[in-house]
């Protein structure tokens, strides 16, 4: 137990102090929001495990202050007027101490003016680099940026690939737009133009055209940026369909459980930029083989984004001494070397927290890990 546990063994409040005692009544209650409903819905079971996981092992470990941990859950609907409503609903409840905001860029966006009048804690996934420069003090990022991962993207395919004709592929919303002009930048920095440059709009259905235009292009290489794991899914196959075979480096929607599950074999030996890998450190296998206990499945990086996020909110708690949001926010902003299922923890002044992602190739289905790259 204490190996699973992992940075949640210094939670603990003490064998003795815990043996035989009860949890206060008064709970710290922290809020999610997360699609219940809507074309993300699946993804959305995949975070509410991972945070539920983290507060079922904080709880067993004695809580927080003397007091249990308890989770409040409100559905987006995979929607920016959705995930406003349920914020706005999770804000109105005075014993939320800190809010798990969505992992989509877009969404994050919209409730940023409601996070700044609310003033308390708010850990979110999603990617836009944006999302950190704000100067909204309030929030606090627990995956990687596109940045790094346009980088980590470069690296791995023109030293280990060894490739030099690029396509690239994009949602036309804020995280594949953002994503796309970052990883031109970061191309044109070894002297290569992309071949050609498509975008899509996301839970497109069709395909046609732009992998007509990758197969025309002349490209060796393929990188695809999707919000929607659906979106993966369709695009592997109409790849497929048209006899397109190249290397192709995805977001880290390519390895999501539900695009894989989707796909199948169409995505096999795909490469995928992910925050989250199994075998990636010891923290990230103890997840693993926790969450697969609880819920009897892998986790992917929708469930261990979240899973970190309250098990470093805890952490901050704990540090403080106190559930005060100012001195919760002080406690994030110093936290260094917090090992979770991701990576390691260490907040800049922005309020990112990783700075690294992994590379990770779908090998009959399982995404298994090929190298971590760290930010330069």
């Amino acid at each position: 137990m204490r190996r699973l546990l992992g940075g949640l063994a210094g939670l603990a409040l003490g064998a003795a102090a815990v043996a035989g005692s009860a949890l206060a009544a008064d709970v710290i209650k922290l809020g999610m929001i997360a699609p219940l409903t809507g074309g993300a819905a699946e993804t959305g079971r995949y975070q509410m495990n991972g945070a539920r996981l983290a507060v079922e092992q904080i709880n067993k470990a004695g809580g927080l202050l003397g007091r249990a941990v308890e989770l409040a859950i409100e559905d987006d609907q995979t929607t920016n007027p959705g995930a406003v409503n349920a914020f706005n609903r999770l804000a109105n409840d005075s014993r939320v101490v800190a809010f798990l905001a969505p992992i989509r860029s877009t969404q994050v966006h919209a409730i940023a003016p409601a996070i700044a009048r609310t003033a308390k804690p708010v850990a979110f996934g999603g990617t836009d680099p944006k999302l950190t420069r704000l100067k909204n003090p309030w929030l606090f990022r627990f995956r990687p940026n596109d940045e790094i991962s346009a980088g980590a993207i470069v690296e791995f395919g023109t030293d280990v690939l060894q490739r030099k004709h690029w396509a690239i592929v994009h949602a036309t919303d804020a995280f594949g737009t953002s994503s796309a002009n970052l990883l031109v930048t970061a191309l044109r920095g070894r002297g290569i133009t992309p071949t050609t440059v498509q975008g899509f709009t996301t839970a497109t259905q069709d395909f046609t055209p732009i992998v007509l235009a990758v197969k025309n292009s002349g490209a060796d290489i393929m990188v695809s940026f999707a919000t929607a794991d659906t979106d993966q899914a369709i695009l592997a196959k109409q790849l497929k369909q048209f006899g397109v075979e190249l290397p192709w480096i995805g977001s880290a929607s390519i390895v999501s459980a539900t695009a894989m599950k989707l796909a199948g074999a169409d995505l096999y030996g795909t490469y995928g930029l992910s925050d989250y890998a199994v075998e990636a450190s010891p923290e990230a296998t103890a997840f693993a083989g926790a969450y697969k206990a609880a819920y009897g499945a892998v986790p992917d990086f929708f469930a261990s984004w979240a899973y970190d996020a309250v098990t470093v909110l805890a952490q901050a708690i704990k540090a403080a001494n106190s559930t005060d949001p100012q001195a919760m926010r002080k406690a994030l902003l110093e936290t260094r070397g917090f090992k979770g299922a991701e990576g390691t923890y260490d907040f800049d002044a922005d309020g990112d927290g990783l700075h690294s992602y992994n590379i990770v190739q779908n090998r009959d289905g399982t995404p298994t890990f090929v190298k971590r790259v760290e930010a330069k």
